[in-house]
């Protein structure tokens, strides 16, 4: 989803649009970078369209929402699919372990720092779900890394207003 597009659909849809686009972009999927759609919800908000605070409870709300889905989805099922994984690629194995026993000892702490990384701040809650982390703990801790993630990129928009455009590449 390129940048205009993103833009139509915040300035038709508001505050559903946000939620819905960063639902999909903490579900993992590809073509919802967060580096566009967070500035882009401060854009939005310096002018003037939706408040700052409602863009960082709808952000969180749906960052949280999405988290909690993935964080189910290895709750569930994800030792069926990483053994898959496992019997797919051998060589990923001895990774995926030292990963695993790393968020194992770290626990909520290794969420919270993980959700603060761009490559595995959206796939750490399919671990923490295999792993079986009490819920309370795994809210919590994605819950704060989530809100100092999403402050950051909308407040980046926010301040920069419509030179974010420029920045990201002009609609």
């Amino acid at each position: 989803m390129d940048l205009a597009a993103l833009t139509l659909y915040f300035t038709k849809y508001g505050a559903i649009a946000i939620f819905v686009i960063v639902l999909l972009e903490y579900l993992n999927l590809p073509g919802f970078p967060a580096g566009i759609i967070m500035p882009l919800s401060g854009v939005m908000a310096a002018r003037g369209n939706i408040h700052f605070l409602w863009v960082m409870v709808i952000t969180v709300t749906a960052g949280l929402t999405g988290s909690l889905l993935l964080y189910l989805l290895g709750y569930k099922g994800g030792e069926l699919f990483l053994n898959a994984y496992i019997r797919r690629f051998p060589k990923q194995k001895e990774g995926l372990e030292k990963n695993m026993e790393w968020l194992r000892k770290k626990g909520p702490i290794g969420v919270f720092v993980a959700k603060l990384l761009p490559a595995i701040r959206t796939i750490i809650s399919i671990p923490a779900g295999v792993l079986k982390m009490p819920l309370r703990q795994y809210i919590i801790s994605s819950t704060l890394g989530i809100c100092i993630w999403n402050f950051v990129f909308v407040g980046a928009g926010y301040l920069l207003g419509d030179r974010v455009f420029q920045i990201l590449g002009g609609v």
